[in-house]
């Protein structure tokens, strides 16, 4: 409490200060200086780390280059990537990888990695960003622009985050940047839905114990730096039956019916406390024939998310007991003698949860990035690619790669690159920080 209270004693007496000027920036860097822990008095790190020749250098490829990287990523954005299916899009972007003098190979879950190796090999700083959306297979990509905004599916989440890691990865190569740990870019598979994070956990698990940070790259947006990992389970519930006509057969159970008794059912009684915060989605059902037949299979899948994990046990147990009184309503409300409906439950992905450490090289670094940059960013919770190491004890983050983007998951999404450059900045400074610099 003490601590707490002089920080907000601190803050208050500063910002007052501040001039005309630096205006909200100073504002800032002041926040940013508190959350690093740092008296007033003491110099930011950063500042010695940004007047490097070679990082000066690679921070000027960057503002002179953002619309290469535009172009990048509206290319990339064109080909198709849905999860389990993001095979083009992974070698186009080891082509880009390559040219960005990197060593790179492709691994058994189909991820682009590019390694720019640095003194020590033993310690490895992975970069990613996933290649895959949430679109399903035949969905238009071609990418459009209106009013200084590019519009099409999957142009900030994630054509942002891959075009920024590029963008780095060719700065630090045109800048001759040396450092003392190896940093691996990687463009990785199965991030979004079903995909269940197959990419980032191959990714992890072959780079074992030499992995000391992972920085997920997702989305645009640097308002924010997602230091927790929420946890999510998804499931798919099946409903089968005997099926018929809808006519001769007419009172048979049906399993779009009994769906929909336990759709009611489960959002009815579910409990959803405000803390720890929780919530459901039932985001796809299927099922059926044809309008006059009555089906023999219908399923749902849902999606359980929460700060805490208990409570999405607690969800599942809502979710059983909520099939089996719909599937008993829907067999009472048919005719007698009939084949009784049967459910099947089936987990078709799970995302652990974690936090990075308060005190970490890699919070310290983020911190420090933004405070320098003059970026006023809130720390959050997020489902993304961090959530794998983080809940392994490996620090990681996840954080957007510049820019302004909207309609995330849907054919509207949007992206407008003004001032992308401070998203590439902000990573290339983070990773130096933690990564250390070689003479």
């Amino acid at each position: 409490m003490k601590l707490a209270w002089a920080l907000g004693v601190l803050l208050a007496m500063a910002i007052p200060f501040l001039s005309p000027a630096e205006g909200g920036a100073g504002t800032a860097r002041v926040r940013a200086a508190l959350r690093s822990g740092r008296r007033g008095d003491e110099t930011n790190p950063m500042d010695a780390v940004a007047r490097n020749p070679n990082v000066v250098t690679a921070m000027e490829w960057m503002a002179k280059n953002t619309s290469w990287v535009t172009e990048q990523q509206i290319k990339l954005t064109e080909i198709p990537a849905p999860y389990f299916k993001e095979e083009a899009k992974s070698a186009a972007y080891l082509k880009l990888l390559e040219g960005a003098g990197l060593k790179t190979r492709t691994d058994s879950a189909g991820n682009a990695i590019g390694e720019r190796a640095g003194a020590d090999s033993d310690q490895v700083i992975l970069l990613a960003a996933h290649l895959d959306t949430v679109f399903p297979e035949g969905t238009p990509a071609k990418v459009t622009r209106k009013s200084g905004k590019l519009l099409g599916p999957g142009i900030a989440d994630n054509g942002a985050g891959l075009s920024a890691l590029l963008g780095v990865a060719m700065a630090m190569d045109a800048a001759k940047i040396r450092t003392r740990m190896t940093i691996a870019f990687a463009g990785d598979v199965g991030e979004e839905g079903e995909g269940n994070l197959r990419g980032i956990r191959t990714l992890v698990q072959d780079y074992g114990k030499r992995l000391a940070a992972v920085i997920a790259v997702d989305g645009a947006s640097v308002d924010y730096v997602a230091t927790q990992a929420l946890a999510s389970q998804r499931m798919e519930v099946a409903i089968s039956g005997p099926g018929g006509h809808s006519w001769t057969d007419f009172g048979a159970p049906n399993p779009i019916t009994a769906l929909s008794r336990v759709i009611v059912q489960f959002t009815t009684n579910a409990d959803m406390p405000v803390t720890p915060r929780s919530s459901f989605n039932f985001g796809v059902i299927e099922g059926g024939t044809s309008v006059n037949s009555i089906p023999n299979r219908a399923a749902v899948k849902v999606d359980f998310r929460s700060e805490d994990e208990a409570e999405i046990k607690k969800l599942e147990t809502t979710l059983r007991e909520a099939v089996r009184v719909g599937v008993a309503a829907e067999m009472a409300a048919g005719k007698r003698g009939t084949e009784p409906l049967q459910a099947h439950f089936k987990v078709i992905g799970t995302r652990p949860g974690g936090k990075l450490a308060a005190d970490s090289e890699l919070m310290k670094s983020i911190n420090e990035a933004d405070e320098y940059l003059a970026n006023s960013a809130h720390m959050q919770q997020s489902s993304t690619d961090a959530n794998i190491p983080l809940s392994l004890g490996i620090p990681a983050i996840s954080i957007g790669g510049g820019g302004l983007a909207g309609g995330a998951h849907s054919l509207e999404e949007w992206y407008d690159p003004e001032n992308r450059v401070v998203g590439m900045k902000r990573i290339l400074l983070t990773v130096l920080g933690v990564a250390g610099m070689e003479k």
